[in-house]
């Protein structure tokens, strides 16, 4: 079982980045997948989640500090999952992982309930 994460970068406030995680190993729509972001000096943070199922667009959840600007969606066809995020901010800097757990927990942001993880990708907002 395998995520892998991409898609980070450097971009200006206000800007805009998708990121990627495909999974590879399992069938995705069989589990929820989180997104988690690691910035300098703090804690990992949960971002947003997805429900499992061969339903689209399944249940999403975004932390207050992201809604309204990051969408996550998922293509079971390509066994991927996406993280839109727009009108980014220089404190949207950080590692961002996705992760991966069969049945999503009441509090997604809970990192620990996940079973498996990708390895991270960078995004830097920065003028």
């Amino acid at each position: 079982v395998q995520l892998q994460a991409s898609g980070g970068g450097l971009v200006q406030p206000g800007g805009s980045l998708s990121l990627s995680c495909v999974a590879s190993g399992f069938t995705l729509n069989d589990y929820a997948i989180g997104w988690f972001r690691r910035a300098p000096g703090k804690e990992r943070e949960g971002v947003s989640a997805i429900e499992s199922g061969p339903d689209l667009p399944g249940s999403t959840y975004y932390s207050q500090s992201v809604k309204g600007r990051f969408t996550i969606s998922r293509d079971n066809a390509k066994n991927t999952v996406y993280l839109r995020m727009t009108n980014l901010k220089p404190e949207d800097t950080a590692v961002y992982f996705c992760a991966a757990v069969k049945n999503l927990p009441i509090s997604w942001g809970w990192h620990p309930a996940y079973d498996y993880w990708g390895q991270g990708t960078l995004v830097t907002v920065s003028s």
